[in-house]
């Protein structure tokens, strides 16, 4: 099965949900509006991220950096290439 990579910049406690873009080192920049405790940022931006690559919550895993800013995830079953598009595309 197809799985990409993306590196995530994270701000916890923003006033909202939010996919910004991606910024100039090729890392989409999140907001969210949870927490940094308990991993509450970390769910709010796996589901963040599910609803907007129309995937299920299943299919996006959070591979480095749960206590980081800069976050790794892995995305199931899209390619680089259609993970960018869905991502970057109103």
């Amino acid at each position: 099965m197809n799985a990409s990579r993306i590196t995530v910049r994270l701000q916890p406690r923003a006033s909202r949900d939010e996919i910004l873009g991606l910024n100039d080192d090729d890392a989409l920049r999140v907001r969210v509006k949870a927490p940094p405790i308990d991993g509450a940022a970390n769910e709010a931006l796996v589901k963040l991220l599910a609803k907007a690559l129309g995937v299920r919550k299943g299919s996006v895993r959070l591979v480095s950096g749960a206590t980081a800013r800069n976050k790794i995830i892995e995305v199931e079953g899209l390619t680089a290439g259609e993970l960018k598009t869905r991502l970057t595309d109103p």
